[in-house]
């Protein structure tokens, strides 16, 4: 099965704290965050396209100098759902997978099992169970708690037909509708989305702690 992949890395890692976005951040292995997670999109035959949503001064600067072909630039949004919209905009396949640029430990197994999944479904998601119990809260109090057994934790990259996950965005830009993420656009507008085994290693960078067990 052949997709595009749009990588969504043009955040400014505010939550980081360290003062610039964190997909430039060095790894242990001397490659960007950014650079990691790309590599197995890069390295995977079946993925005809890469769509990096990004500044493109920045990227050029720190990842890519010479931007081998597989390789699509295209301009953040205010929002991530604004900057997902413009990477959707450029891709070339009738498989789409969208990525997190700071998940830079997505496991071919994990790649593998999604585009199993999308040969018969029109969306797909990595999820993991949930290791804590989840509670409802309103005000400071709980108001409910949620049966563990039935609560997974999303991940990406979560992958859809290009046709319908456009149909979507356009549909929640004319509502006015601000999604979570990707797959909540599919649940809004009633298209199914089949959940497939992640990994707890396939980890989102998104605090100081998380990098230090990154490096």
């Amino acid at each position: 099965m052949k997709y595009s992949a749009v990588v969504v890395a043009a955040g400014s890692g505010t939550r980081m704290g360290l003062g610039y976005n964190k997909v430039y951040a060095v790894l242990d292995d001397g490659r960007t965050v950014l650079e990691r997670t790309l590599g197995i999109f890069m390295d995977d035959p079946d993925c005809v396209q890469v769509v990096v949503v990004c500044d493109a001064g920045e990227f050029r600067k720190h990842v890519f100098h010479d931007q081998p072909g597989k390789i699509t630039l295209a301009s953040g949004g205010a929002t991530r759902q604004e900057s997902v919209a413009n990477g959707l905009m450029a891709v070339v396949a009738d498989t789409v997978m969208i990525h997190d640029g700071a998940r830079p430990y997505l496991g071919a197994d994990c790649l593998e099992r999604l585009k199993k999944a999308m040969e018969t479904e029109d969306g797909a998601l990595l999820c993991v169970p949930c290791k804590d119990t989840v509670k409802h809260v309103e005000d400071g109090y709980v108001i409910e708690t949620y049966e563990r057994n039935t609560i997974m934790a999303a991940q990406t990259p979560q992958a859809f037909a290009t046709k319908i996950i456009l149909e979507c965005m356009i549909k929640s830009f004319a509502e006015g509708y601000a999604c979570t993420d990707d797959s909540s656009l599919f649940e809004r507008y009633g298209y199914k989305v089949k959940v497939v085994e992640g990994s707890y290693a396939n980890f989102k960078l998104t605090t100081p702690e998380d990098l230090a067990k990154a490096a």
